[in-house]
């Protein structure tokens, strides 16, 4: 039987160095914003859940003591240790692991971070009662991922269309789920900040290595959507689209 995890893994085994390269990766508003929170708070010890190509890790441990780079691909989990060693960051960590089982103490963390990872857990309320079984009592939750909608007929469509780039998709959760979701598990919602996302779609397929009936089918589906759908995700003639993403900050309630 082959679980979900299993098939992250195999999704992502060989694409950290595409991770590394992307541009979407590399880039964003968001990373002024966790220095900031990380040198406001002083926050010492720092989880980067779901690292990737380490991005997170990069731009945050200069202003911490400890950052643990944790993912469930060990290929991610080599590549940023080797890159942190390079960048002069001996204070990273790697661990492999799944953010539905964090092999650490109770009010183990200052700060715990997670950028676009959160669509592939496997159990989003499992990993989300974790986090704040990890995470110490005045800390605070960074969450960054590209959002669903609460309207069914876009909703489908971006759920289909990345499932069909990448097997290992979940779920882009909407806003509402978000919120319910952390609160249901004792967090309190300190910052709501929405952001778009342009993604240009050779990269967007490259990056995940799409076959090719795949990225044909995703060009049907969008060739096919209805002005609703072609209008709220600026669908271009190259298939390049904009989606919708989220920064969320968090704290114990």
């Amino acid at each position: 039987m082959t679980t979900q995890q299993q098939v992250n893994q195999a999704q992502y085994q060989n694409k950290s160095e595409a991770y590394l390269n992307s541009q979407v990766h590399a880039q964003g508003i968001e990373f002024e914003k966790m220095q900031n929170l990380i040198q406001q708070h002083q926050f010492k010890r720092v989880l980067d859940l779901g690292c990737g190509g380490g991005h997170v890790t990069y731009q945050i441990a200069a202003f911490t003591e400890q950052v643990i780079a944790y993912d469930i691909t060990p290929e991610m989990v080599n590549l940023v240790t080797t890159q942190s060693q390079q960048k002069g960051f001996d204070h990273v960590i790697g661990k492999v692991g799944a953010a539905e089982q964090l092999d650490f103490p109770v009010e183990h963390f200052d700060c715990v971070i997670s950028r676009y990872s959160a669509h592939h857990w496997q159990s989003i309320t499992q990993a989300i009662d974790e986090i704040y079984r990890v995470l110490r009592a005045d800390g605070k939750v960074i969450l960054f991922d590209i959002i669903g909608n609460s309207n069914p007929i876009l909703d489908t469509f971006i759920q289909t269309i990345e499932t069909i780039r990448d097997p290992s998709h979940v779920r882009n959760y909407s806003l509402a789920e978000w919120v319910q979701i952390v609160e249901q598990a004792g967090f309190k919602v300190e910052t709501i900040e929405k952001q778009s996302l342009k993604l240009n779609f050779q990269s967007w397929v490259e990056r995940m290595q799409t076959p090719v009936e795949g990225i044909h089918t995703i060009r049907y589906l969008q060739s096919k959507a209805a002005d609703q759908v072609q209008q709220y995700y600026q669908i271009q003639q190259d298939g390049t689209f904009t989606s919708e993403a989220v920064y969320l900050v968090l704290s114990k309630t």
